[in-house]
């Protein structure tokens, strides 16, 4: 009987082991994730799938963290929150934002786009304690995993995702570095808040923003520098202008209602305001 070598199996399983280990060391991300690196739809840069199991939310929540593309450093980091209806935390990871955030060149954060669910906005309430949830899960993990600089962190978002980043900011006025409220989904009183935003008129008063900056000025977001804009038909412009008045913050009106068209056609603007803030910071 013919004896074969057992020298080019092995020899196969040195290069695997080599390969892999090249692997790990070329890709830092670990975990159970789906990476896709030099995405074309992405421009380029690498996007990130993972969940968070929540011990302040109570669910496991689907996170899309982005690294633009370029050569790799510890970048700053943007927390970018989606608007209302289902698991949105796609919704903002699209070719418009993509091209935005590589025409930033250098100077572009990396991006984390956390879920908040269907209509937690972004509050704590009966439903759990949304902003531990950024602020003490997505934030650590996102760090993590994008090897972003944890002291450079800008938070915004979209419509409840624009409300929300005033107000998890403001539990934490030391952690940002800009806050950013887009089309911000912002009431001046508890009747005209949509039904679900807020459990009940004592929680509506317990997370106005408008009276905690009409208290404070400015000074309940620390030394971030503020930004709101919304279009001119959008149905919320008299809360955020109420917002914009009483922090002091211009309000940056654009033709436009509230609608992704509207949005799309301004994350160059927003891109620019955090990539500018998180310079400075």
């Amino acid at each position: 009987m013919a004896v074969r070598s057992r020298r080019p199996l092995v020899f196969l399983a040195l290069i695997a082991a080599v390969a892999a280990a090249a692997f790990l060391i070329i890709n830092p991300f670990s975990g159970a994730e789906t990476v896709v690196t030099g995405d074309t739809a992405a421009h380029g840069a690498t996007v990130v799938r993972y969940d968070i199991k929540s011990r302040y939310v109570h669910q496991s929540m689907p996170q899309v963290g982005v690294v633009p593309a370029g050569k790799p450093r510890r970048r700053p980091l943007l927390v970018f929150l989606h608007g209302r209806g289902g698991e949105l935390q796609e919704s903002n990871a699209n070719d418009a934002f993509f091209k935005a955030l590589a025409a930033l060149g250098s100077s572009a954060p990396a991006v984390v786009f956390p879920s908040g669910a269907d209509h937690s906005y972004w509050h704590e309430r009966s439903s759990g304690d949304w902003p531990r949830y950024v602020l003490n899960e997505v934030i650590p993990a996102a760090v993590r995993r994008l090897h972003a600089d944890p002291r450079r962190v800008a938070i915004g978002g979209i419509s409840m995702g624009g409300y929300g980043a005033y107000e998890i900011a403001a539990r934490r006025p030391d952690r940002f570095c800009a806050v950013g409220g887009h089309s911000a989904a912002i009431w001046t009183t508890a009747g005209e808040s949509a039904p679900g935003a807020f459990d009940d008129a004592e929680d509506f008063a317990a997370h106005d923003v408008i009276a905690l900056a009409r208290g404070t000025g400015a000074n309940a977001w620390g030394r971030a520098k503020l930004w709101l804009d919304g279009g001119s038909d959008d149905p919320f412009h008299a809360g955020d202008l109420a917002l914009s008045q009483a922090t002091r913050t211009p309000l940056h009106v654009w033709p436009g209602a509230h609608n992704s068209d509207y949005w799309r056609a301004h994350y160059d603007d927003y891109l620019r305001f955090y990539a500018s803030a998180l310079a400075d910071c």
